[in-house]
């Protein structure tokens, strides 16, 4: 399924389609409080099951303006929150396929993808998949995408994601890290309206390897791509606490991280409940929010809504200035 020449609406007023990921975590809670305090904001539809919602609704809190597509996936016998189902993780990926759907239609403009859990999907039997980007990467048939993770103050595009440590290394080439770069400059570019990017490359190994004395990865691969690009305005690769207090110094308009967790802890240090996580070369704009399903507080009615609303606005923001272009 292509949805790579599927125009968005003419209207001014974006159609977010918000997925509510594992029934049994946080997703319906926190959608109905993201529409709540974002209501008139932007048209919501809501991708799940409408006896979820239904439950979530009773738990103290009534939230309208929005439309519910309801796959009744969900049974409703044994059900409870904060549990690892393979039903649960099924339903989940279920609701991606139906997002894809109503995308393709032209009934939503983005999409907002609330945590699934990823072991619920592998029990479900849906192997090899990390995440949501994996899997909406390989129904549309993209080979070149990019995790990009964000919040106000910094921008991380991810070469690797979930991946061991020790095959980080290993997942490294020329062609990939050239690639990561040019998407990520497009990006910028097309949703964020940056005119001239500037971008800054981590090294693997500290101290960006002192030009070889600690690891040889960064003269191997990573200097030898960035020389390939010959683009002005890309810089590295720098020690990665360099490159990133520079960017948090407005340097630099966004990171190339080699591994995930060089990008996550500087995130949650420089503000935990804003970040947000986005999908770079798909047909259309994704986000999500930055953390899991917690199924420890799941049905509690205590779990803050605050990354999803910043994942909202940010794919409302992005989708209109992808209308503009």
């Amino acid at each position: 399924m292509s949805l790579r020449n599927v125009p968005t609406s003419k209207s001014t007023r974006i159609r977010v389609g918000i997925t509510i990921g594992d029934p049994s975590g946080i997703g319906p809670e926190i959608t109905l409080k993201a529409i709540g305090k974002l209501k008139g904001r932007a048209e919501f539809v809501i991708i799940g099951d409408k006896w979820v919602i239904n439950k979530v609704q009773g738990s103290g809190f009534r939230v309208q303006g929005f439309r519910l597509v309801d796959l009744n996936n969900v049974a409703h016998k044994n059900f409870s929150f904060g549990k690892i189902k393979a039903e649960y993780g099924r339903a989940s990926v279920e609701y991606l396929d139906k997002a894809l759907e109503l995308l393709r239609k032209k009934e939503i403009d983005c999409l907002v993808t609330c945590p699934i859990s990823k072991e619920a999907i592998n029990l479900a039997g849906f192997k090899g998949f990390s995440g949501h980007t994996e899997y909406l990467a390989k129904c549309l048939g993209l080979e070149d995408f990019v995790m990009l993770l964000l919040n106000k103050k910094l921008k991380f595009s991810l070469l690797t994601r979930h991946v061991p440590l020790r095959e980080v290394p290993f997942k490294l080439d020329k062609e990939k890290i050239g690639k990561n770069i040019i998407l990520t400059i497009r990006a910028l570019k097309d949703l964020f309206a940056v005119r001239d990017p500037r971008i800054v490359v981590c090294g693997l190994n500290p101290h960006a390897s002192d030009n070889g004395v600690i690891g040889d990865e960064e003269n191997r691969m990573i200097k030898p791509a960035l020389a390939k690009l010959r683009i002005k305005n890309v810089f590295g690769p720098y020690s990665s606490d360099v490159a990133i207090a520079g960017a948090l110094h407005r340097k630099y308009d966004c990171v190339i991280a080699i591994y995930h967790d060089q990008a996550l802890i500087p995130l949650k240090l420089s503000g935990n409940n804003q970040g947000v996580n986005m999908t770079l070369g798909l047909p259309f704009v994704r986000t999500s929010p930055l953390h899991g399903t917690a199924f420890d507080i799941a049905g509690k009615n205590i779990a803050s809504s605050d990354s999803l609303v910043e994942a909202i606005k940010l794919a409302t923001r992005c989708a209109l200035n992808l209308k503009k272009a």
